[in-house]
């Protein structure tokens, strides 16, 4: 699938409460991000530039050099504007005194012509007598739509103040509302269930938020552009064989960071029993249990030189458990467990036993799949701290797939053990009542306010972009809760059987019974949120 290039444009105002940004909500209709709110953008088309002459303020050469490109860096910001015209009315230009346009141009007549494809902007310009100051645009970020969406983009996202007087305004076709908001409000509302965000959106909002004026927030765009990230296919090893993973590819970040000069020697398949060294003073070694909802196997994390821990050794298989013991010399002085779910806890109380290990973890819940053997020398409590030779970890309670659920942050090296709150190439099973989908979406929140550089999950590849891994996660279970919202509004009173037949109406009815679960879990939070409630074994709207 080709990935085309695309541009944005975060357009800023300044009022009495701080920074507003202008956001676009997308046709119910759509086939990419139906109903979400967005910023004006759309994809760069091959005749964007047209020469270049009816763009001034900055040349092509430096623009492209900031973007990491060897050419057509203004491409995108010209994009960017005309996409901003089309779709939400506001045009960045200005006429040969160097006045900005105003709400009465007569070049806000043509916006239906440009949005037909009828005028380009470069013709539209040249005929009003304007030109399109791309210094006044800073280069914000880089996003590439991961797999999976039936449209994927390669979009640069600039900043820039809206010319005062000139009005927003949807064009009722691709875009059917538009609001001014704060960044901190939109998040708010996308956190309530309220306002559809996709993740560049949240990422791009989380960053305004700093920002008490668009003059604050220009500055440090112009002088900070963002750090290209690697987006070429990289060599690892599958089977013995070099192959080339494509970015998003599930070991790619890992092959990157484990191999940053691209020489092929990293796996690109887990292997369960060999060890494989992940970070400074860090073993993965993962246990031959692979299966639906456990994907290649458990991961055990080993961390230490000399006198090792332990960290969720796993099921009580003989076989990996000798293994650890071979890694660690038999030298474990700590076990640390993210919680007891069959494949986590079982090896610790041999391990105990042949090792004399201190335990620590928070005890078994009540319910199905619970290790009861589980028993835990220390219960830290959030934010606790655990000395290990490999560096010092943070303990943090993330409820939700178990309500004892921890993860563990090494601090110096920002690698966050996530257990199954954060797993590789799947969603996480929460399951009531001792699954939590509200405890669930806060922890995630509430692990993008820690410093984490790569996530180490019990279950797959070291992830980068931790930021982005967890939006997606809130997304995609926010998404999913207005599509259960909106279908208990439309059938409400109705039953937990009936209401997932209709908002899982995209994944395969053999599977309804399990996605109840989830639908429970969604409804469950938003009873709590007082948004709906259950009488007679039927779910109504509040």
């Amino acid at each position: 699938m080709d990935i085309r290039p695309a541009a944005t444009l975060v357009l800023t105002r300044d009022t009495e409460n701080g920074i507003e940004v202008l956001l676009l909500q997308r046709t119910w209709e759509a086939i990419f991000l139906p109903g979400y709110y967005v910023f004006p953008g759309g994809a760069v088309n091959e005749q964007e530039s047209e020469g270049q002459r009816h763009a001034v303020g900055a040349e092509d050469t430096d623009i492209s050099q900031t973007m990491s490109l060897d050419e057509g860096g203004a491409d995108f910001m010209l994009a960017a504007v005309r996409e901003c015209f089309e779709e939400a009315g506001v045009l960045l230009a200005q006429d040969a005194n160097g006045k900005l346009v105003g709400a009465d141009h007569q070049v806000h007549g043509e916006r239906q012509a440009l949005f037909r494809d009828e005028v380009s902007l470069a013709q539209l310009c040249e005929k009003h007598g304007l030109v399109v100051p791309l210094d006044r645009l800073a280069y914000l970020s880089h996003w590439v739509t991961p797999p999976g969406p039936p449209r994927r983009f390669d979009t640069r996202f600039f900043v820039a103040v809206a010319p005062e007087g000139q009005v927003a305004g949807h064009d009722g076709q691709e875009t059917i509302d538009h609001v001014w908001i704060s960044p901190a409000q939109a998040l708010e509302e996308h956190r309530a269930g309220q306002r559809l965000l996709g993740l560049p959106t949240i990422r791009t909002l989380r960053v305004l938020c700093d920002f008490s004026s668009t003059a604050e927030l220009m500055r440090y765009a112009h002088a900070n552009p963002p750090e290209a990230f690697p987006t070429d296919p990289w060599p690892a090893l599958r089977k013995g064989k070099p192959v080339m993973l494509e970015p998003n590819a599930p070991a790619y970040d890992e092959a990157v960071k484990l191999d940053p000069e691209g020489e092929g020697t990293t796996r690109a398949e887990i292997v369960p029993g060999q060890p494989v060294e992940v970070a400074a003073g860090v073993v993965r070694l993962t246990a031959p249990n692979p299966g639906m909802m456990t994907g290649p196997g458990t991961n055990t994390y080993i961390l230490g030189f000399e006198r090792f821990t332990v960290i969720d050794p796993g099921p009580a298989h003989e076989a990996h458990i000798e293994k650890i013991l071979e890694v660690t010399g038999g030298v474990v002085d700590q076990v640390l467990v993210t919680h007891t779910h069959l494949d986590h806890s079982p090896a610790v109380l041999e391990l105990k036993q042949r090792t004399g290990c201190r335990v620590f973890g928070w005890p078994a819940p009540e319910g199905a799949g619970q290790d009861q053997s589980f028993k835990a020398d220390d219960e830290p409590e959030h934010g606790d701290l655990i000395v290990s030779e490999a560096g010092i970890l943070k303990v943090i309670h993330t409820p939700g797939h178990a309500s004892n659920h921890l993860c563990f942050l090494l601090t110096d090296q920002e690698l966050l053990f996530s257990g199954d709150h954060i797993m590789q190439g799947s969603t996480v099973v929460i399951n009531p009542p001792d699954g939590d989908m509200k405890a669930y979406v806060e922890s995630l929140y509430e692990l993008l306010e820690e410093p984490v550089r790569f996530i180490a999950p019990a279950h797959g590849f070291l992830m980068g972009q931790p930021e982005a891994v967890i939006d997606y996660l809130i997304t995609h279970r926010l998404s999913r809760e207005h599509k259960i919202f909106r279908s208990l509004q439309a059938l409400a009173p109705v039953s937990l059987k009936d209401l997932t037949a209709k908002a899982y109406d995209d994944v395969p009815a053999a599977i309804h019974g399990l996605a109840a679960r989830s639908a429970l879990a969604h409804l469950l939070k938003l009873e709590a949120e007082q948004r709906a409630y259950q009488s007679d074994n039927l779910w109504h709207t509040h």
